[in-house]
């Protein structure tokens, strides 16, 4: 089905100005589940607009997660910033982060605003991004390989060891794909396919754009990741195709949650708020990342896949967000997939 949920909406020329006080000071612990090279300025520029110190961990989201749920009883970190929305909504569910409705909400999306709905404002969609993968056109041709189009095509026994994709328990890219088969193949099936899938994979990595660079360099023929991950690697010079698979795909709603527990609750909604403005998420593509915006006000990076040009399933992530669903699912996927049976 080629659906529009939300993109390709007309960008406001409005700027919003979100001002902070010279004077706020104190600290955040900032858990950030996007790349390394956006995670550092958006802490180094929160920091240098409030004087609030900035300890920033980075991880994946589904790593992120499972350290919240650790941490639960004794919480170290304030906010969870970035990575897909599924996790952001299990903790939610499961009460490992708190209510806020901030006033960025009526500049947002509705797309980023149903995902606050959904989890009664314990979470919020910071930017959006589609499923897909890419190929190394050198290696491609090097071994006269035919050119893959399709999800499908990834199973043709001629791609043996030659595909590379997350670990779904560890990132929330490799869960959306999970979650996306399961949604467009019925679970049976889904789950047939990514046995034979399974034959092909050469590792799974516990990063969820890891795959993309994989490709980029030639070590993978083809790298399963959000589409934007692919872009970066095109812009960097890389011979690589970027490919939204024939039968359509699933797509994210990148998150940003206040954890339950917070010592920094006042640092925390500043930042929250800070960060759903449009010179906060401009930082995005600076840092050559090209997800598209929570903000209506928000520019969308040039590089960024033409959403509209994309077929995307009705992606459920009430069902897919649901604690109970993805533990089941990734368990079985560790059972029936992971262990090759």
């Amino acid at each position: 089905m080629n659906t529009r949920p939300f993109f390709g909406l007309a960008i406001a020329a409005a700027t919003v100005v979100f001002a902070v006080p010279a004077s706020a000071q104190g600290q955040l612990s900032l858990y950030c589940s996007v790349q390394e090279e956006w995670c550092r300025p958006m802490a180094a520029e929160f920091e240098r607009q409030t004087g609030i110190k900035v300890n920033m961990t980075r991880k994946s989201s589904g790593e992120t997660y499972a350290q919240v749920k650790a941490e639960r009883q004794n919480p170290r970190g304030d906010v969870w910033w970035g990575g897909t929305g599924d996790p952001h909504l299990q903790a939610a569910e499961e009460g490992l982060t708190v209510e806020y409705k901030s006033p960025m909400l009526k500049d947002l999306y509705d797309w980023a605003v149903r995902q606050a709905e959904l989890s009664k404002f314990r979470t919020v969609g910071i930017y959006s991004g589609a499923l897909g993968y890419s190929f190394n056109t050198r290696t491609l041709a090097q071994k006269g390989l035919p050119e893959p189009k399709c999800w499908r095509d990834l199973t043709n026994p001629a791609y043996r060891g030659e595909v590379q994709v997350a670990d779904p328990n560890s990132s929330g890219t490799s869960y959306t794909m999970l979650a996306t088969f399961v949604q467009m193949f019925g679970e049976e099936q889904a789950f047939d396919f990514m046995k034979l899938l399974h034959r092909n994979i050469n590792q799974y990595t516990r990063s969820g754009a890891a795959p993309a660079r994989s490709a980029a360099t030639g070590e993978s023929l083809i790298g399963i990741t959000f589409l934007h991950d692919a872009v970066t690697q095109v812009l960097a010079g890389a011979p690589v195709k970027i490919v939204a698979p024939c039968e359509g795909t699933g797509y994210e709603i990148g998150s940003m949650s206040i954890i339950k527990g917070t010592r920094n609750l006042a640092n925390a909604k500043k930042f929250y708020d800070w960060a759903l403005t449009p010179a906060t998420q401009a930082l995005g593509e600076k840092a050559n990342s090209f997800q598209i915006p929570s903000n209506k006000n928000s520019k969308v990076p040039d590089a960024a896949p033409k959403m509209q040009d994309i077929t995307l399933i009705q992606y459920d992530f009430q069902r897919f967000g649901g604690s109970a669903e993805r533990e089941r699912l990734l368990q079985r996927w560790g059972k029936e997939v992971r262990s090759g049976s």
